[in-house]
Order: C-alpha cells, then structure tokens, then sequence
C-alpha cells in the first residue's frame, strides 16, 4: 500500500494525500493511513478502529493522548475530534469505519 502513497495534494492535505481506500460495503471502509507532515484529520461520521501495522506515534482523542505502537488498536467514537502526532516516519495504520 504505501508504494501507492502519497496521493496529489488537495486544500485539506497540502503535504499530499496519505490514505488508500481498498474496501468499502454495506457502511464498512477499511482504509489504510500512513501520514507524513501533519495528520490534518479532525472527526469522522462514522465510529472507528486504528490498527497500528508500522512505526509509533501518538493518538489524540479530544484532547487526551494516547501513546501508540506496532501491534495496538484503538475505538474512535463518531464526531470525537482526533488525530496522530508525533509519528515516526515509517508509522502506518488500518482503519475501520463502520
């Protein structure tokens, strides 16, 4: 996956677009995030899973951090304000919107 990486750049993400969406049915999406730069994410419709496949980093859910390696999962509730910091320059994660 992180050969496909990085997408152009759009307003939202200036350093270029760092997810891939390989699946979506019946209101599932798996994607595949690795950010580089500034993780410019902020909240989601949908509830959420972080599996952590590469690097650390350090996940904020309103406000709170949550340090975060290889080998770690993590719940977003919908609508909570979120996103990496932190991260090392290999990190990667899938997600699971549902």
């Amino acid at each position: 996956m992180l050969s496909k990486l990085a997408l152009p750049a759009n307003e939202k993400w200036t350093e270029g677009v760092w997810d891939i969406e390989p699946f979506e049915k019946n209101n599932v999406k798996l994607v595949f995030f690795a950010p580089r730069g500034t993780d410019h994410q902020t909240f989601h419709d949908e509830d959420e899973f972080y599996f952590i496949v590469r690097g650390s980093g350090d996940l904020v859910i309103d406000g709170e951090t949550f340090e975060c390696k290889v080998g770690d999962a993590f719940f977003v509730p919908a609508l909570k304000t979120h996103h990496f910091e932190n991260f090392t320059a290999e990190f990667a994660t899938w997600a699971i919107f549902f």
